[in-house]
């Protein structure tokens, strides 16, 4: 995590003070349990509360035990010890480390899942503003960079809205996948700990006990939680490359908004630059880096090894904090987006009508010329706009070929840009409702 890219709410979550006091009431809840089993005295378990339930845990303090015991569940028990006393000896019975790491890093998984979901409301609330708002704004639509047909503008936003709404869904599914937990003990047996702990545990935390805990909480759910953001990571840079695309000096069709006092270049004072876009794109990369991590770190040794633990000290912060900013400034960036219609009907218009070719292609097959005949009209008379600058509608019309199948007004009929546009309710009732 770097401050320039981090949001405090959820940098928070993956602060050791907030890692250390979710371990803590790991511990605490299973004393609990284990005090309603006869295990721990009920007198101790309510003591482990009362010392250490609103006590600030010495971050330094704990790192100095662990540069001794080289083990970082250790020193925070230690350091738990001297603030609960006595009692502390009944703290983690019959539990290993990864009951208490995994059980940890699946509930700041599901806290930071929880601000993503409302990132991803924020971000579906204006694309759906500003898709109604450019509903019947014609614009181009290219294949391949190339003008194609219109659609409008719009289209092209309810259309990123219905992606966010499937990265939506699948974040949703995501965080159920990663809300369980693991208090089973050394390899996963129970042999030491009874499952009505786990059970109990999980349900204070508001996860699931663990079907099958190896001593560790399979990372399959780990890797489809990653991949799950990855794709959200794409989404995002498929939508700030359209902006980018968009806003090229030969296009504008569109534009970021630019600040008062805002400078695009320290050596041209004329730029206005896609900075948001470009970077969205560079912290889409960042997040689906974290995907290939996880997906490696499935293969685990036996019933456990730590190799995946340095790997998730890493990915878990920075993924979902990168990709916390990222749908921030997305958001932000398409809320005061600026939209040029007039350039967008220019751009059209700049092939002189060619972009309704496939309609008299269509027009010419339904008055009896062969599909491949057709073809060669409508081509022929297209490569003069593009070679020769000529105006498409008026070259068809001095066609003989062309004419001989179509009327005038047939000719001229297909030229109405509101036909492109006659389906967008149909659309638009699709995507909203």
């Amino acid at each position: 995590m770097i401050p320039r890219y981090s949001r405090p709410e959820m940098a928070a979550i993956w602060s050791p003070e907030s890692k250390f006091r979710i371990w803590f009431e790991i511990e605490a809840h299973a004393a609990d349990a284990m005090a309603e089993l006869g295990i721990v005295p009920k007198e101790a378990a309510r003591t482990i509360w009362d010392k250490a339930g609103k006590a600030e845990f010495d971050i330094d303090r704990i790192d100095e035990i662990e540069r001794e015991t080289k083990h970082d569940v250790i020193a925070f028990l230690t350091h738990l010890a001297e603030i609960v006393g006595p009692e502390a000896r009944f703290v983690h019975q019959g539990m290993t480390s990864s009951d208490v790491l995994d059980t940890c890093f699946n509930v700041q998984l599901v806290k930071a899942t929880d601000i993503l979901l409302a990132d991803l409301d924020r971000l579906l609330e204006a694309l759906k503003k500003r898709a109604y708002e450019h509903k019947d704004t014609i614009t181009i639509g290219r294949s391949h960079g190339i003008h194609a047909e219109p659609t409008t503008f719009g289209v092209k936003l309810a259309q990123a809205y219905a992606e966010f709404e499937r990265c939506r869904e699948r974040l949703v599914n995501a965080r159920e996948e990663i809300a369980t937990c693991a208090i089973s003990g050394a390899v996963g047996t129970f042999a030491n700990i009874d499952p009505s702990v786990e059970a109990h545990v999980a349900e204070k935390l508001g996860l699931k006990p663990e079907p099958v805990s190896t001593q560790v909480i399979p990372r399959d759910r780990h890797a489809m939680y990653f991949a799950t953001l990855g794709v959200i990571a794409s989404s995002i840079e498929r939508l700030a490359t359209e902006v980018r695309h968009l806003q090229r000096t030969e296009v504008l069709e569109a534009e970021e908004y630019f600040s008062p006092g805002q400078k695009g270049s320290s050596a041209m004072p004329h730029k206005r630059n896609p900075v948001l876009s470009e970077n969205l794109t560079g912290l889409a990369r960042m997040v689906r880096a974290y995907v290939t991590p996880a997906l490696e770190n499935v293969a685990l040794w036996h019933e456990r090894d730590i190799s995946h633990s340095s790997v998730e000290r890493m990915i878990g912060p920075d993924a979902t904090v990168t990709l916390d900013f990222a749908l921030q400034r997305l958001t932000g960036m398409m809320e005061k987006l600026v939209v040029y219609p007039e350039t967008m009907e220019k751009n059209l218009n700049k092939f002189r009508g060619l972009v309704h070719s496939q309609r008299v292609l269509l027009a010419l097959t339904q008055a009896g010329v062969s599909r491949e005949d057709s073809y060669k009209l409508v081509q022929r008379n297209a490569m003069k706009v593009w070679e020769q600058g000529a105006d498409f509608l008026e070259e068809l019309l001095g066609d003989k070929d062309v004419r001989a199948a179509l009327s005038e007004e047939q000719i001229r009929e297909k030229f109405d840009l509101g036909y492109h546009t006659k389906h967008v309710d149909t659309i638009f009732n699709r995507v909203f409702g």
